[in-house]
């Protein structure tokens, strides 16, 4: 499966991403962005690809790699995760690699996502956590139609300390 926008495509892990996906889960830019407390290893994201359905309803998870149409290289990360099939909802998580901020290609991401998750999953809503502070974050959300939903006090940690969080939702019916 691949969704194609004007420039980007998102399609499903290959084992040829294995590089970038190590570099960039690794990377403190995804710091705080996973749920992983330690490094990643190679062997762990090769496992992962090989062993990946892109069955959501099985996973309970989807993730899709974002490539540069024009290089055909790949810039970043989508994901739909902690999906409930029955209430038709999930957490969208997006990671675009540094030196392709900034440019739209998160909005362009976020939108072309939102797009699959409403009329070929038929999900109700998609849900995010944002860290009060990530002005990209929340501009990059509210610009591709998600709300504040409300706030989650200390609810990310970071070092010693405790950050507060936004959840921003985006009802599709």
């Amino acid at each position: 499966m691949t969704l194609t926008d004007k420039r980007i495509r998102l399609r499903a892990p290959e084992p040829a991403d294995l590089d970038f996906l190590y570099i960039l889960e690794n990377s403190d830019g995804a710091e705080g962005s996973g749920f992983t407390a330690a490094p990643i290893s190679r062997r762990m994201l090769h496992d992962y690809i090989e062993s990946y359905s892109a069955d959501i309803n099985t996973d309970g998870q989807l993730r899709l790699i974002v490539e540069d149409i024009a290089s055909g290289k790949p810039i970043g990360t989508a994901d739909i995760s902690d999906y409930d099939c029955r209430d038709r909802r999930g957490f969208v998580g997006i990671i675009i690699a540094e030196n392709f901020r900034h440019r739209g290609f998160g909005s362009e991401t976020l939108r072309l996502l939102c797009d699959y998750a409403s009329s070929t999953l038929g999900m109700h809503q998609l849900a995010a956590i944002v860290e009060l502070g990530n002005e990209a974050s929340k501009a990059l959300f509210t610009a591709c139609g998600f709300r504040p939903a409300g706030r989650l006090r200390s609810w990310l940690r970071r070092g010693h300390s405790y950050a507060d969080a936004l959840i921003f939702q985006r009802l599709f019916c």
